[in-house]
């Protein structure tokens, strides 16, 4: 199980840290700072700074750069003028989480974590695996920032998907995509905390949070000045619902609310960007800057919007959840005097180029086994770019609107992919939700952008050769699994950390990129008062590409350390590159145990030691967010309701201490009546652990086999684990139960 990690947003004086470099002797020693150089290229230029501006469901032909009529963008207009502007870009996903996802880790939709909203049953989160066009810059010593809606759950601190431990330093708004949905909310995330907005409670509209938003990242602006910054600027607008103060220029049109309330939000999201640029160039900053401006997907039609009354899609078919052109290509306008050239580029352009193009730009490593290829001579003048063989995009959908639905042929919420090479794009879709459906049983469209920009003849009959080739790339593209190969700093640490006693840990820095790094080394930073003793060499001469620099230490915390709290650990892995020294910091919390049940008790009554995907646990200390402390929502089995119990989605890892002194473990464990009415498609498998030892793995679990009995032996156990992973390649409608999860102590 990953450790729940954190990443350092504060100094370590702050977070009374100490850091050290272990000695073999055992003695410690400062680890040196590492000094980034002005450029990227050592011509003592400086390191542009980076920002990345994200609209939320901005159609391709609402700028007036692209076409737009209705509504005024002057800001993005000249932008677009004085820089380069994209004419075939694309999101890598017709819905938010996904494009998202893909955007900050450089994965198309068949390779990353991220592949579908979460309320389509996909997978939420972001993982310790993703690395982020974040850890790559900051690595280089840039000041990282999402402002904004950042979309991936859970909504908690302390856990792999957190913007912190994903590369930013600074966060404000939204973890919640669904959250985000609020304009008025009546709290919004800093870093690690919610901070209360007492003036929008009981549903009042006093503040409005992209106003909140825009001055955080004014003020990120003006506190990393001097130096290198990459900021992520993703505000919620023009998302549904319309919602905004003040609908100006629009209040006056003969149309619905709906439709004056979100022409008024992309005015918004215009004048926000503008007032980003007129920040930078008040600061001298615009000649050290590169900017960019898209969007996550195609317009939207939510809320009582009509996006063909504006044209939101140009020329081009389709919306929001379609793989068309319409619900995919989005605007991209990259904007930097003296850095970005000027005028329009038809280099099919997808979102994840976005990483590899700011690791070039700011002299970073980046991981080799992404699928984007740097935009970055492209934006400097050159015509030599590396281009892509094709494009992919796939969607697993369960959200239907009606015009989406009638672009799809009323099959919206079927599987669907698309692959573009070229000029060619075909579309297919899976009549059941199943990807490894033979290829006869899809319906498959080609289409001829050269001839048919909008998709609206189906030339399929006529060139089945080359719809063969494209559904063959569609194949090719997708996997179930896909393996990353390791890169930056990770850190293992154990489940407990007991006062007074030794504990191991280790670090490993992984060299994933391109080119050798040398003088490697990795150093630990621990709690003051901790004690730390190097068990390995911490020092490498030279790391091949692909190789390793694995260190260890024995920790010991003072028997002083208080019980039931998360200490944090940081490896530091530095090295030197091509482009000047690296530094890549992993961040874990240790947790010392809680007292062990001393009585009978049912687990959604204890206090959990770490939980990955568990929902019921986690209500205890309401740190997901959503519902108060208590045992969360009723389990039942086949009709059968069970008042006591543990919620989790595969995969899912939730740890107890029992301190050695509990007999047995009792529960019944199987997909709830709740996923069974969402599909029959979920397929799990549970295992228990005693002390990292497997005691316990049941059959194959879907809602036809019903709950499994468990009674286990749990005697002399200090740790229980109970884990329930996917069992069919599958993570949709995975939700699983564990009713009276019981430990019995005498």
């Amino acid at each position: 199980m990953p450790s729940r990690r954190t990443f350092l947003a504060a100094s370590t004086a702050t977070l009374g840290l100490t850091a050290v470099t272990a000695t073999a002797a055992g003695s410690a020693q400062a680890v040196s700072a590492v000094t980034v150089p002005d450029s990227a290229d050592g011509s003592g230029a400086r390191l542009p700074n980076i920002v990345v501006v994200l609209a939320d469901d901005l159609g391709y032909g609402e700028l007036g750069a692209y076409g737009q009529k209705l509504i005024t963008t002057p800001r993005l207009d000249r932008l677009a003028t004085e820089g380069l502007r994209f004419t075939d870009a694309y999101s890598t996903a017709a819905v938010c989480a996904p494009s998202r996802c893909s955007l900050l880790t450089g994965l198309h939709t068949g390779h990353a974590t991220v592949r579908a909203n979460p309320s389509s049953g996909g997978q939420g989160s972001l993982t310790a695996t993703d690395t982020t066009f974040a850890q790559v810059l900051r690595a280089r010593g840039y000041r990282t920032a999402v402002i904004g809606k950042w979309g991936f759950g859970p909504e908690a601190a302390g856990q792999d998907s957190h913007p912190a431990a994903r590369g930013f330093e600074e966060f404000y708004g939204y973890i919640d995509h669904t959250h985000a949905h609020e304009y008025y909310p009546e709290y919004l995330w800093h870093n690690a905390v919610k901070e209360p907005i007492p003036a929008n409670v009981g549903g009042a509209k006093a503040v409005y949070a992209p106003d909140l938003l825009e001055q955080h990242a004014l003020e990120f602006i003006d506190a990393h000045a001097a130096e290198p910054f990459l900021l992520l600027l993703t505000p919620n607008v023009p998302h549904a619902p319309s919602d905004i103060p003040d609908t100006g220029a629009y209040a006056d049109r003969s149309w619905t609310a709906a439709n004056k309330g979100h022409a008024a939000q992309v005015s918004y999201f215009d004048s926000l960007v503008g007032k980003v640029v007129d920040r930078l160039r008040s600061l001298g900053l615009e000649q050290d800057t590169v900017v960019l401006v898209t969007s996550d997907n195609g317009p939207h039609e939510e809320g009582g919007v009509n996006p063909d009354l504006f044209d939101a899609n140009g020329p081009l078919r389709g919306y929001k959840r379609n793989l068309y052109e319409g619900g995919v290509r989005v605007p991209l306008i990259a904007w930097g005097p003296g850095r970005v050239r000027q005028g329009t580029s038809d280099r099919p352009t997808p979102l994840t180029d976005v990483l590899p193009t700011l690791a070039e730009l700011g002299g970073a490593p980046a991981p080799t086994d992404v699928d984007g290829l740097s935009a970055a001579p492209l934006l400097a003048g050159s015509p030599d770019s590396a281009r892509h063989g094709h494009l992919y995009w796939f969607r697993d959908e369960l959200g239907v609107t009606s015009r989406a639905n009638a672009q799809d042929g009323k099959r919206a919420t079927w599987l669907a992919e698309a692959v573009r090479r070229e000029n060619w794009k075909a579309v297919r879709f899976a009549p059941e939700r199943d990807h490894n459906l033979p290829d006869d049983k899809w319906q498959v469209e080609l289409y001829d952008l050269a001839a048919d920009l909008g998709e609206t003849r189906n030339v399929l009959d006529k060139n089945p050769s080359k719809a063969a080739e494209l559904v063959a790339l569609m194949r090719s593209s997708w996997k179930d699994t896909y393996p990353r190969t390791p890169f930056g700093t990770r850190l293992t640490l154990p489940r407990l950390a007991v006062p007074g006693q030794a504990f191991t840990v280790t670090a490993t820095l992984d060299n994933g990129s391109a080119r050798p790094w040398t003088t490697a080394a990795l150093g630990l930073r621990a709690p003051a008062g901790w004690t730390v003793v190097s068990a390995s060499p911490t020092t490498a001469e030279e790391l091949a590409v692909g190789a390793r620099l694995t260190a260890s230490w024995q920790v010991t915390p003072p028997v002083s350390a208080a019980p039931a709290t998360a200490w944090e650990l940081t490896a530091d892995g530095t090295a030197l590159t091509a482009a000047g020294p690296v530094r890549y910091p992993a961040t874990g919390t240790v947790p010392t145990p809680p007292p062990a049940p001393t009585r009978d008790s049912y687990f959604s009554d204890l206090t959990w030691i770490s939980a990955t995907n568990g929902w019921g646990p986690v209500e205890l200390d309401t740190s997901n967010g959503k519902n108060a402390a208590g045992d969360g929502p009723l389990i039942s089995f086949g009709g059968t309701t069970y008042p006591k119990g543990l919620g989790v989605h595969a995969p899912s890892d939730v740890a107890y201490h029992l301190g050695g002194g509990a007999v047995r473990f009792t529960s019944l464990v199987g997909i709830d009546d709740f996923s069974a009415k969402q599909s029959t498609l979920g397929a799990t498998r549970a295992k228990v652990y005693g002390d990292d030892r497997l005691i316990l793995t049941t059959p194959t679990l879907t809602a036809a086999t019903g709950p499994v009995a468990v009674d286990v032996d749990v005697r002399g156990v200090r740790v229980l684990r109970l884990v329930v992973e996917d069992a069919n390649n599958r993570t949709s409608f995975d939700h699983t139960s564990w009713a009276l999860a019981r430990v019995t102590v005498s």
